[in-house]
């Protein structure tokens, strides 16, 4: 199995994807040949998947995503690895995706958790509530990509793989300065010491050799130690961690007293439904969270505070 995981590992890595991704399509492999004996997949076939993502559904119960990664995990082995492209997988269980609304803060909310925040993690809670990022495409924010001229962020490699603009607030222009002074100081300081080095996707790394040392291109966010790249063993300066700000954010939720289990991710539900609430249109919105389909964006328009699709009940007009 293991001469079988190192060919996965090479053909992910000639397509450029993440790391997090690879680790994902080895343990879904992995997980299929075991559920399977320990049986070579060149000898299972569309009934053996049908049958493992059914077990995912059935027996664990695992969330929809969560079958339909393990799915896209097997689909790369046997088309991209094994070249062999599957028929007709059957009729697979499909786990069942929940119908629910995103939570939201109000406007008061997030100041009263932004207040308990400081440092990087209020600066950071703040760009995900101003801009509308997912963690980890603020934590991935490089120099280069903060435009104080134009008033813009622009977001590389987000979801899908795609890159797009979205707003960098007023007020948050000039803690963004003195967060990229800091980053750069860390930098020269990593110069001045033999390292400096930061990753860079395999294409851009082979395209432009030297750019992992350039300013442009560090993290707006360094972490607070060097570390070892896992795929090169080359020693660099990650983004800070995900579960840094996550932590941060859930104590100031407990905090604050607020009831509703608010995330990092709340906050970008929360610009989504502000925006929507002051009189943005929804197509502008869509463009800012860099939705591919509009109707992802519209569930915004279920919890808005003027109830339900921004419909008033009448007993408000007739009391108020």
């Amino acid at each position: 199995m293991a001469k079988l995981l190192d060919q996965v590992r090479k053909a992910i890595r000639v397509r450029h994807y993440s790391i997090r991704t690879e680790d994902a399509y080895i343990g879904w492999i992995t997980q299929f040949i075991r559920f399977h004996g320990t049986r070579h997949p060149i000898e299972l076939g569309e009934d053996e998947i049908n049958a493992f993502l059914t077990h995912l559904a059935v027996e664990r119960k695992v969330a929809a995503s969560t079958q339909n990664q393990a799915m896209a995990a097997l689909l790369f082995l046997y088309q991209e690895v094994l070249d062999r492209p599957l028929g007709e997988v059957g009729e697979v269980v499909r786990a069942r995706r929940p119908d629910r609304l995103p939570v939201v803060l109000t406007r008061e909310e997030v100041k009263a958790v932004l207040d308990l925040l400081t440092g990087e993690k209020w600066l950071i809670a703040s760009l995900l509530y101003g801009a509308g990022l997912r963690l980890l495409e603020g934590l991935r924010l490089r120099v280069k990509d903060v435009d104080f001229g134009q008033n813009h962020l622009v977001v590389r490699d987000g979801k899908g793989q795609k890159d797009r603009v979205t707003l960098l607030p007023k007020a948050l222009a000039d803690p963004l300065r003195r967060q990229i002074e800091h980053a750069l100081a860390v930098h020269a300081k990593d110069l001045r010491e033999g390292y400096g080095r930061v990753y860079l996707p395999d294409a851009l790394a082979t395209k432009y050799p030297n750019a992992d040392q350039q300013p442009g291109w560090q993290y707006v966010f360094p972490a607070l130690k060097r570390g070892i790249d896992p795929r090169s063993g080359v020693v660099r300066r990650h983004h800070l961690a995900e579960r840094a700000v996550q932590h941060a954010v859930s104590s100031a939720v407990r905090a604050s007293g607020i009831a509703k289990p608010a995330t990092c991710h709340t906050f970008r539900h929360s610009f989504a439904t502000h925006l929507l609430e002051s009189g943005s249109d929804i197509r502008t919105v869509q463009e800012l969270l860099g939705h591919q389909d509009v109707r992802t964006t519209m569930i915004y328009t279920h919890v808005l505070q003027t109830g339900p699709l921004g419909v008033r009940s009448p007993i408000d007009l007739l009391i108020g």
